[in-house]
């Protein structure tokens, strides 16, 4: 019995130092985990637009609402077969909403009961087309609806035709590695500046894209824009 006193505490002991280096190395680990850097990576792209929206605006005045209707029918016939002359084709025009305003039905406002016309119509039309050279063509010849009595007004006055860009899902694969690479390079400069080296990701953001105009002269073009934001392990 007495020969197996001394083996006890031994066993204790070693269990007590293996428990130690454990502990040891998992701190020593966690506080390398624990050492990162939070950068950001940038991807900008120019891209051309791919449909434009031309959204038009046709106003007619009377004191008659039969004789405004059949006179809105006429000038919207009009529109429809001056852009089709033009080119385009049916399903690159449509026909939006007609609103009819009642001056004397107007609650407020005394003015509204002595203007020369009761009715105001307001009809809408919308051009939406990928032929940027014909549209700009179109534009360009809608003075000649005025020789007809025909006063198309754009929705925007200050730029009547609308541009956007649909092919972001076609891009953004290769943004968001050029925008990886960057903030890797960010984060490489970093490290050695601080005699460390770049690990494993830690944690990523892939970040919103955005669409904006090249300048509010030129809406044809548009900026693509994301930017990531990537944590990144350091070791020594």
């Amino acid at each position: 019995m007495k020969n197996t006193d001394w083996f006890s505490p031994i066993l204790i002991s070693l269990a007590i130092v293996i428990a130690g280096y454990f502990v040891s190395n998992t701190f020593k680990n966690g506080k390398a985990y624990d050492r990162s850097v939070l950068v950001k990576g940038l991807s900008e792209k120019q891209v051309n637009a791919d449909l434009a929206v031309w959204p038009i605006s046709i106003t007619v005045a009377g004191n008659d609402l039969k004789l405004l209707k059949n006179d809105l029918e006429k000038q919207n016939k009009e529109i429809m077969s001056f852009f089709l002359n033009q080119g385009f084709t049916e399903d690159e025009l449509n026909r939006g909403t007609t609103n009819i305003n009642d001056s004397k039905a107007v609650l407020y406002g005394s003015n509204n009961q002595n203007r020369e016309f009761r009715y105001i119509a307001n009809s809408d039309f919308t051009v939406r087309t990928s032929d940027f050279e014909r549209l700009q063509k179109a534009l360009t010849n809608s003075l000649d609806l005025i020789s007809k009595g025909i006063l198309i007004s754009s929705k925007n006055t200050w730029q009547p035709i609308q541009y956007s860009f649909s092919g972001l899902n076609k891009i953004k694969p290769g943004m968001i590695e050029e925008a990886t690479k960057n903030a890797r390079e960010v984060a490489e400069k970093f490290a050695l500046d601080s005699n460390s080296k770049v690990s494993k990701i830690k944690s990523a953001n892939q970040g919103q894209f955005s669409i904006t105009d090249l300048d509010p002269n030129t809406s044809y073009i548009k900026i693509v824009r994301v930017v990531s934001t990537i944590e990144y392990q350091l070791q020594d």
